[in-house]
């Protein structure tokens, strides 16, 4: 298995990579457990400073899969129309303000300089389950030109040198709104370069899945609560079980400790076991008075620091795992 050879692998990614990107691979281990934490939309720059911060104290990488949507504000929002629906209209709305703008593309670049990943969840998150690949492709295309140009757009002074290659070059990954497939998405990301997409479910942690034209992750149906009901390992998902949606922030305690015992007695059966990839999803929502992000900051705190652990984004994941197999791993 691909773990066997991790030492070998990071030698060869390094060379590939930017430093940071490794940073963890100062001391290897033979055979780590791999935890990927991710978010969608990542819009509320608040929560990026807090996500940075709890990687700064853990060592860990994360992904964010980016709404493009938040890097257009009011006055700019009619640089986005989904397919079938109106221009300038998105199911998450937009930025604030421009300043709101101002403030995440500094987030994101930041992120990136630290070795953190940049994905893609598309711009309007509107549900694709019936859209056709033209349909996905024209939602990648959106997103590649909003980011690429999100300076232009916004008349905002101050752009890397390095931006474009960026957003040309760098986003690789995807998230489906909604975990909402069609047929003709897998077909379109092979099309629009994509290396991977997180769009998956599954019953309890797997590798990924390389029978599609671009290998799927999946987040993984975890165990949870008092009879141990499974549960997909998403904040959302969590919070529509605790609370059906809506805000219950007096039992919030109880609810930030039952999701750190799902993921933590996830993360232990693996650890013990197959050692598996175990997979995570959060958005820049503080639900349930911040349960579940509570929950998230209690785990890493304690798992990613761990010498036998290491907590990698999406992108890390597939170079390991490719690196491996070329490696004849």
């Amino acid at each position: 298995m691909f773990v066997q050879r991790h030492a070998a692998v990071a030698a060869i990614l390094a060379a590939a990579f930017p430093t940071a990107l490794f940073a963890q691979e100062a001391a290897p281990q033979a055979n780590p457990q791999y935890v990927v934490i991710s978010f969608d939309g990542a819009h509320d720059n608040a929560l990026w400073q807090r996500s940075r911060a709890l990687a700064t104290q853990t060592g860990a990488h994360f992904t964010y899969f980016l709404s493009c949507v938040y890097l257009l504000s009011p006055e700019t929002k009619s640089a986005y129309q989904a397919p079938h629906h109106s221009r300038g209209r998105s199911n998450v709305g937009f930025a604030e303000t421009r300043e709101d703008v101002v403030g995440r593309l500094q987030q994101i670049w930041t992120a990136r300089s630290e070795g953190h990943e940049i994905g893609s969840h598309g711009c309007g998150h509107y549900d694709g389950k019936d859209w056709s690949k033209a349909d996905w492709l024209t939602e990648f295309d959106s997103f590649s030109k909003i980011v690429r140009d999100a300076y232009t757009i916004n008349a905002i002074d101050g752009e890397p040198a390095e931006w474009n290659s960026f957003a040309e070059n760098e986003i690789k990954g995807f998230r489906v709104p909604y975990l909402s497939t069609s047929k003709g998405l897998d077909a379109a990301l092979a099309q629009a370069g994509f290396q991977y997409s997180a769009s998956g479910v599954s019953d309890g942690p797997v590798e990924a899945d390389r029978k599609p034209k671009v290998p799927l992750y999946s987040l993984p149906m975890v165990p949870e609560g008092p009879k141990s009901r499974r549960i997909i390992a998403m904040d959302y998902n969590l919070y529509v079980r605790h609370s059906g949606g809506k805000e219950k922030t007096e039992d919030s305690a109880a609810f930030s400790e039952r999701t750190y015992q799902a993921f933590k007695t996830a993360y232990d059966a693996e650890i013990a076991g197959k050692k598996r990839p175990l997979q995570f999803g959060f958005h820049f929502v503080l639900m349930n008075g911040g349960a579940y992000w509570d929950a998230l900051e209690r785990f890493a705190r304690e798992v990613c620091v761990r010498p036998d652990t290491k907590c990698v984004s999406y992108r890390e994941l597939e170079a390991l795992t490719s690196a491996a197999k070329s490696a004849g791993g």
